[in-house]
């Protein structure tokens, strides 16, 4: 299967002359990898979830990517994501769903962003809002199928549901939507996912009984619209795909899925130096070399999101072959045993790409198990110090330009 996009997979240099590091987007393949999601999740619609600075990607120029491709709606966790997408110009559907007392419910009726309802308190902040406002409020309202994180619980279910018919009845509210969130989508053969949508659908159920009429239901994020045809309902919430990054479990690589990695993280060497062999590296001594060799120094580390556990087994491609982290990860800073092989102060080397068309590079999910983690943390981690670069035209306005960084 090929992955959606632009078919020219990126190769470098990615790090500008005279810059440290760079953290490349390719726009290109957010809004393929959303035609991708759309083409297999429809007639459903597609939320492109651009929470947490669209997993590191960069909200404007990642939101704008996955418009172009074709996502009807965007998601985000906080109302100030939300506001700043309709700040960008953004006028098509979005829904927050993470909100705090005393939140900024006012501006979000105001900017017809729909909100995640899970509680009582939520209402009896948003009420006043709509009414001030002298419009409804759009709401989702979400019920936790087994997940007991966000959402009101099946006890809780039937009093929420209660008190916003008679909100809906007065005017104050439009319930747009009902959701929850899967437990273990990424195992589809799992009995927890047939016993959450069991759930679901009788939570649905009791709300139209009471009047509660949504027009969209939605489930499924990345895993589920892969590989759950039947929790697709009118909505898709995809996540971690959006970005070409496999959910994992039971659901395949994302070559496989059709999708393609779009980000890329390099940096060039800061100093070059040969050491004898039994010369220990970095703080610790935790690498010792066996024989003579260059050791390069990469100015990135855990301040810039660089996994402190992947001394001695954090990859990256550098001088033309795969090597791995000598010894400890500094704030700042990290060693690299280049063996006999020749190098210099300003030659790049590859941390992660799309393990295509970068010369073998890592990718995000080879990194994930090298330090025992997941592909959605080692792209949401990198640092704001590491200068953002967008390549591509999708969604993009170049007079613009693009969050923390620039377009190429």
């Amino acid at each position: 299967m090929t992955a959606h996009g632009n078919p020219a997979n990126l190769s470098g240099p990615f790090v500008p002359a005279g810059q440290r590091a760079a953290l490349v987007i390719d726009v290109d393949a957010i809004a393929g990898n959303v035609a991708r999601l759309t083409e297999v999740a429809g007639p459903a619609q597609v939320m492109a979830v651009v929470k947490a600075d669209a997993y590191g990607h960069g909200l404007l120029p990642s939101a704008r990517a996955a418009r172009a491709g074709g996502a009807t709606w965007l998601g985000v966790a906080l109302l100030e994501e939300a506001l700043a997408l309709r700040a960008d110009g953004d006028v098509d559907p979005i829904l927050a769903w993470l909100g705090v007392p005393g939140d900024a419910w006012s501006d979000a009726v105001a900017a017809n962003i729909d909100i995640g309802v899970s509680t009582l308190w939520q209402l009896d902040e948003i009420a006043p809002a709509a009414v001030t406002s002298g419009r409804p409020a759009r709401i989702q309202l979400k019920l936790d199928t087994g997940l007991s994180r966000n959402g009101a619980t099946v006890a809780e279910w039937p009093e929420l549901v209660g008190k916003v018919a008679a909100l809906q009845a007065e005017g104050v509210v439009d319930v747009v939507g009902i959701w929850s969130h899967f437990v273990l989508a990424d195992s589809p053969s799992s009995d927890t996912v047939a016993q959450q949508l069991r759930v679901f659908d009788e939570g649905v159920e009791f709300a139209r009984t009471q009047g509660v009429t949504p027009q969209l239901r939605h489930i499924a994020n990345s895993a589920a619209t892969f590989a759950l045809p039947h929790a697709r309902y009118e909505l898709v919430r995809p996540g971690i795909a959006v970005y070409g990054l496999s959910p994992g479990g039971e659901v395949g690589p994302a070559r496989e899925l059709g999708i393609r990695p779009a980000m890329t993280l390099a940096a060039r060497l800061a100093h070059a130096k040969q050491v004898p062999a039994g010369q220990g590296v970095s703080y610790g001594h935790e690498y010792v070399t066996t024989t003579a060799a260059n050791l390069g120094l990469v100015p990135l580390g855990y301040a810039d999101g660089i996994p402190r556990r992947a001394g001695n087994v954090g990859p990256l491609l550098g001088a033309g072959a795969r090597r791995v982290i000598a010894g400890r990860v500094c704030m700042d800073q990290f060693v690299v045993d280049f063996g006999s092989d020749g190098i210099a102060a300003g030659d790049e080397v590859v941390l992660f790409g799309d393990g295509d068309g970068d010369g073998d590079a890592p990718t995000a999910d080879d990194w994930a198990v090298a330090t025992g983690t997941i592909n959605y943390e080692i792209v949401t981690r990198v640092g704001p110090r590491v200068p953002r670069r967008y390549v591509g035209t999708a969604g993009v306005d170049r007079t613009v330009g693009g969050s923390r960084g620039a377009v190429d």
